[in-house]
């Protein structure tokens, strides 16, 4: 009787591994994978197979069952939170998935060309801002950002980091050679703000290119308390954009206008991504770009190997990723996908933004301590491998920003 119940206990304990705590609504609307969707049986209100995505009223325990699932594969929140979208109350949720389903086809379109022919032609000037690149300075920064006791949107100080790394920024920008902005981003549906720094461009400033990931952390381990360091999740993508940032200051000014987000609440359903994304759509922002670093410090796959996510992401982007690589880079790239709401990018790629998504490794071999107070820096950190995708940032900002290249629809 006693190893039957310690039997049990222990199956409870598996179980129970990684849960989030139950947050405080009724229910909710959500997209998600259409594949958790149905492994958890919950209903789904409406979907489209070719997208892989679906619709559903969520409860608390559903929502945290979604976590769960998407914990245990290595995504981050796993869906999009609807609740504050008030285009959803008008048009209906039939309407989303007939966008996203634009946005697959317009990819679909590009896909099929006979002649897609994408390089490009190198820059001197753009393999000096490379070489500036500091693995050290990104320690640093993923130090500094891991040492608060966590980043949850949901905290009772939400923005503690927040006003820190705007002052640091500031402090940063202090000399910098290109006209900028720099602001907190209020949201309805979090406490918590998004960071923004805008690099007016001087030719075209209307043209848009986003660098951008999440700052906020979560610890989803049961038993684990409220220490989420999120060094890696994503303290690294976090750090990637500010070293960026840093390089570009003293540089000559754009031609198109760069835009460095730093997101607020994505661990808890892509909450600040997916209002920016959506007010730039409504007010018909030209936004020909949108990078998403999220987790690039454990090279899972292997040093240099970059996984680039195939699912809700651009084919031309990822091109313009390859033809990047083969001129300056010198990584190996592997295709994978991570399923709907693995990232912010999601939620630009939703409005039919292009978007693109270069990951630490292949999905199934990213870092299994996110989401724990294990999530810190350790031997398996390798800051060479972050520092690429410092470099894909600035590409995309010394290249791509002075260039007339975008997406062929």
């Amino acid at each position: 009787m006693k190893t039957a119940m310690m039997a049990l206990l222990l199956i409870a304990s598996t179980a129970t591994a990684h849960v989030a705590p139950l947050e405080n609504f009724e229910t909710k609307p959500i997209l998600a994978d259409l594949k958790d969707l149905r492994a958890l049986n919950i209903p789904v209100l409406a979907k489209d197979e070719d997208v892989e995505v679906g619709y559903a009223i969520v409860t608390p325990l559903m929502q945290q069952r979604i976590q769960e699932r998407a914990h245990s594969v290595g995504k981050c929140g796993g869906f999009e939170d609807l609740s504050q979208d008030v285009m959803l109350q008008s048009r209906g949720f039939d309407h989303l998935l007939t966008e996203m389903a634009k946005t697959k086809e317009k990819n679909d379109l590009y896909e099929r060309a006979p002649f897609k022919i994408l390089s490009l032609e190198k820059s001197a000037q753009i393999e000096a801002a490379l070489t500036e690149v500091s693995e050290s300075n990104l320690r640093s920064y993923v130090q500094w950002l891991s040492a608060f006791p966590n980043r949850n949107n949901r905290d009772s100080q939400p923005n503690k980091h927040v006003v820190e790394m705007k002052q640091r920024l500031e402090a940063m920008l202090g000399n910098a050679q290109i006209p900028y902005e720099i602001s907190e981003i209020t949201h309805s549906s979090t406490k918590q703000n998004s960071l923004r720094v805008r690099l007016i461009g001087s030719q075209r400033p209307n043209e848009i290119v986003v660098l951008g990931g999440h700052l906020d952390s979560i610890n989803q381990s049961w038993g684990g308390g409220s220490q989420a360091p999120g060094a890696d999740d994503n303290a690294s993508g976090s750090a990637n954009l500010i070293e960026a940032l840093r390089i570009l200051m003293d540089k000559p000014q754009p031609q198109r206008t760069v835009e460095f987000f730093w997101y607020a609440g994505e661990e808890s359903g892509l909450l600040g991504s997916a209002e920016i994304a959506k007010q730039y759509k409504a007010e018909k922002k030209d936004v020909v770009a949108v990078l998403q670093l999220d987790m690039t410090l454990f090279p899972g796959s292997g040093e240099l190997v970059i996984g680039s996510m195939t699912d809700f992401t651009s084919s031309w982007l990822r091109d313009y990723l390859k033809a990047m690589n083969e001129t300056y880079l010198h990584a190996r790239i592997v295709d994978d996908k991570c399923g709907y709401g693995c990232s912010d990018h999601a939620s630009w790629n939703r409005q039919g933004y292009a978007a693109l998504m270069p990951f630490e490794a292949t999905f199934s071999k990213s870092n299994k301590n996110i989401h724990t107070s294990r999530d810190v820096i350790s031997p398996e950190s390798n800051f060479k491998h972050s520092a690429v995708y410092t470099k894909i940032a600035l590409v995309l900002a010394l290249d791509l920003a002075n260039s007339q290249a975008r997406q062929p629809y």
